[in-house]
């Protein structure tokens, strides 16, 4: 792959936090029945970075994050090198307003697995979906409710999420395939 672009750094993932955690308290007239569910792998520590600034804004809110490998439709056997990193959702999320929190959105497969997983779960009263990076080509009909950058891709085009948390640097860049 070859880099294209450095479409966002630390501040500018920074700033797109910021914002969306205004839209939800805005979109939700406060967070007094949100809890939040990060997407393993890059979601959950961008779900804890938004519960940190919905707290310095509003209060507390409920974190946890969802490992959605079993309910992923690509998977026709789950191999043995398939990594469980295990669902830590510490609350009941029947009749709360569950944020759904992923790096990308692209096909819209991984927020279907969430939504599955969520609900196995228990019975939300609602469900929304932040995403730090939206590059469209959906296969399925579903819409992030709060968005850090659109970013109009080619199929040709990957765009690479990286956390201080997971990756030791915060960018989001855009590679053309070879």
């Amino acid at each position: 792959m070859n880099l294209k672009v450095i479409l966002m750094d630390e501040i500018a993932i920074d700033r797109a936090l910021t914002r969306i955690s205004h839209e939800i308290i805005e979109h939700n007239k406060g967070v007094s029945n949100i809890a939040l569910v990060g997407i393993v792998t890059r979601g959950a520590p961008l779900c804890y970075r938004l519960s940190q600034k919905l707290a310095s804004l509003e209060g507390e809110v409920l974190c946890g994050k969802l490992d959605i490998t079993l309910y992923r439709d690509d998977l026709t056997e789950l191999s043995s090198s398939a990594q469980l990193n295990n669902t830590s959702i510490d609350f009941d999320v029947t009749g709360k307003d569950i944020i759904l929190v992923d790096d990308v959105i692209f096909t819209g497969r991984t927020v279907r697995a969430g939504l599955e997983a969520i609900i196995a779960l228990g019975r939300p009263r609602s469900i929304q979906l932040a995403v730090l990076i939206d590059r469209g080509h959906r296969e399925l009909p579903i819409r992030p409710d709060y968005v850090g950058k659109n970013i109009p891709t080619s199929l040709n085009e990957v765009v690479a999420v990286r956390l201080f948390e997971t990756d030791k640097i915060d960018s989001v860049a855009l590679f053309t395939k070879d």
